[in-house]
């Protein structure tokens, strides 16, 4: 019965690598960069090459609105999407969705910040009335852009949570099952 499950943890054990998905590798604008001044493109690059008709790279400014891109440019395991204007100053989100040739979907955003000095900023910061200037409940209890960021990472972090907790449990389960089949045996 044990070298049975030693052939069983042998043939599933390489498998495991597979179960890997693809991941963002490097980013430019990195995320949760502050720029000087506006960048001319977006460049994403992944760990494996990327389906050129199943690419969608989005740059959208704090308001939600979608800034004027070219079409996705892929170039093996890299997407390039060219600015039509210089960006003015505030947050910008990168959105992205890719298909790799495993075939496998993965969606992902992130933040940077375009902070010129000598550029005007996207959206003129409202002086309130003296009627306005108390800040009500709900305004007090938004979240700030560093939260919103952190949020973002801790969903990519437990999605790869997940996985390595489910490989972690099968791993133990095959281990648990070898232990108790050779304590079985040697007491026969």
């Amino acid at each position: 019965m044990l070298p049975a499950l030693a052939a069983l943890l042998a043939v599933l054990l390489p498998g495991v690598p597979a179960w890997a998905h693809n991941a963002l590798a490097e980013a430019n604008p990195a995320k949760n960069a502050t720029l000087k001044k506006s960048p001319a493109e977006v460049k994403l690059r992944f760990l494996q090459k990327l389906k050129p008709d199943y690419t969608t790279i989005t740059v959208s400014d704090a308001a939600k609105a979608k800034v004027e891109t070219s079409a996705p440019k892929v170039d093996g395991a890299t997407g390039v999407v060219s600015l039509v204007a210089p960006l003015a100053n505030g947050v910008y989100t990168v959105a992205y969705q890719v298909v790799s040739t495993d075939g496998h979907t993965v969606k992902g955003s992130y933040r940077f910040t375009v902070d010129d000095p000598s550029a005007a900023s996207s959206s003129p910061v409202p002086v309130p009335s003296p009627s306005e200037a108390a800040p009500t409940p709900a305004a007090a209890t938004s979240p700030t852009p560093a939260t919103a960021v952190e949020t973002v990472k801790k969903s990519e972090e437990s999605s790869n949570s997940t996985l390595y907790g489910l490989i972690a449990g099968v791993v133990v389960l095959l281990a648990a099952g070898a232990a108790f089949l050779f304590i079985r045996r040697r007491k026969a």
